[in-house]
């Protein structure tokens, strides 16, 4: 029930007929100029207690004629340095022109089904598609995967071989580096083809310390992966919804899976911790959580 207008707010993000855009506070922020995904002009939300301004979730909104809603990108200030948290479950941070995704596990579907088990295809390309979609609007200087990039070896088939290769061809402009995580060291790096550089934890980049599992640092706040985090959010009676979150606190922001065919991590709020949920094409600050994302 403390959540209830955050599930009601996620279930009417999806709807159809939606009438307006709305307006969020994320947390700890700086402002920060509307992207080309985002345009809709938006007062300036009131500092908080300590006078710092607040976080804002620039709103698109749907009507009638689009496919699909405009992202609500969920802006924070965090280790002195302007995010963006994105619907599309990934990190675009401006002032590196950097975008990081965690967790795609390219080739899940095909490693699964290679065990005899039935499920569908079509996730590597899905996710493939997803992730030009966000080359294409943010245009980045270098892409950082945080761990798990391929599931397992038997993901390395000539499809998924050959789905990677026209899309590196695609954004051969950009460079791309992966943290190699736990699944990359059984399913191996990925084809030297690809030109994607392969760094140990933690790969220091700017203030960050770009990382897999998640840890602390010394001296940098780390990004990181691993864990799949979702949240679930209660409503009315017995209602519920459980969607995937970006977790800051304890110097650490875990990004939330990009691929499809993945699992989930339930975290709890808890004192020190931020939680912001992915759903109906926006991101937003859990009410209750009890730290902002600063370090």
């Amino acid at each position: 029930p403390t959540h209830r207008h955050a599930v009601r707010a996620a279930l009417a993000a999806t709807a159809a007929n939606a009438a307006l855009p709305s307006q969020g506070h994320c947390g700890d922020a700086a402002r920060q100029r509307p992207d080309a995904a985002a345009r809709v002009r938006q007062p300036t939300p009131p500092p908080d207690s300590a006078g710092r301004p607040a976080a804002v979730c620039k709103t698109g909104g749907w009507h009638a004629g689009m496919s699909a809603p405009t992202p609500i990108v969920c802006q924070v200030h965090w280790a002195g340095q302007a995010l963006h948290l994105l619907p599309e479950r990934a990190l675009w941070w401006p002032g590196g022109q950097t975008l990081f995704v965690a967790d795609l596990h390219i080739g899940k579907a095909a490693a699964y089904r290679a065990l005899g088990q039935p499920v569908p295809a079509g996730t590597t390309q899905r996710n493939l598609l997803r992730l030009s979609a966000l080359l294409d609007r943010h245009a980045p200087a270098q892409l950082v995967f945080l761990g798990d990039f391929l599931h397992a070896a038997a993901a390395r088939t000539p499809q998924v071989l050959a789905a990677l290769a026209d899309w590196r061809a695609r954004h051969a402009a950009t460079a791309m580096t992966l943290v190699r995580g736990n699944h990359d060291s059984r399913a191996g790096d990925p084809p030297a083809a690809l030109r994607i550089e392969v760094v140990e934890e933690p790969h220091l980049l700017g203030p960050f310390a770009c990382c897999h599992h998640p840890q602390r640092h010394p001296t940098h706040a780390v990004l990181a992966g691993h864990v799949h985090p979702v949240c679930r959010l209660s409503g009315p009676g017995r209602d519920s919804l459980r969607l995937p979150c970006f977790v800051c606190g304890d110097g650490q922001m875990v990004l939330p899976a990009f691929g499809e065919f993945t699992g989930g991590w339930l975290v709890a709020p808890a004192d020190g911790l931020a939680l912001y949920p992915v759903g109906g094409a926006q991101v937003w600050r859990l009410p209750g959580s009890r730290s902002g994302p600063k370090i």
